[in-house]
């Protein structure tokens, strides 16, 4: 998992596959598991995920930062925070670079 953000109604995530991982396979692990935890402690939450998914292959590692970016200011741009670090629901491998980022031009 290199980045994500939990919205209120979906998830954003950026996630490196190894050789041996699918996509679906994976998401499906994560919707799976997700589900089930939540379904314990809120069985009138069901269903929590949606069918399918939609993603977007980098294949570029430059873009990266860029797309994390993207993915952290997504609860600023909904109005849900001021800034990524006064969001709680999120994680990114860059971290660091959002310590600070009150203001960001290129969101």
């Amino acid at each position: 998992m290199l980045t994500w953000v939990l919205m209120p109604d979906h998830w954003h995530g950026m996630v490196e596959l190894g050789r041996s991982t699918s996509l679906s396979g994976l998401i499906g692990r994560l919707k799976g598991g997700s589900a089930r935890v939540i379904g314990r402690s809120y069985p009138e939450a069901r269903p929590v995920w949606q069918e399918g998914f939609h993603d977007r292959a980098l294949c570029d590692e430059d873009a990266l930062p860029d797309a994390a970016r993207y993915i952290v200011w997504n609860p600023v741009r909904a109005g849900l925070a001021a800034s990524p670090m006064a969001y709680p629901y999120w994680g990114s491998r860059w971290r660091e670079a959002f310590v600070g980022a009150d203001t960001d031009e290129s969101r």
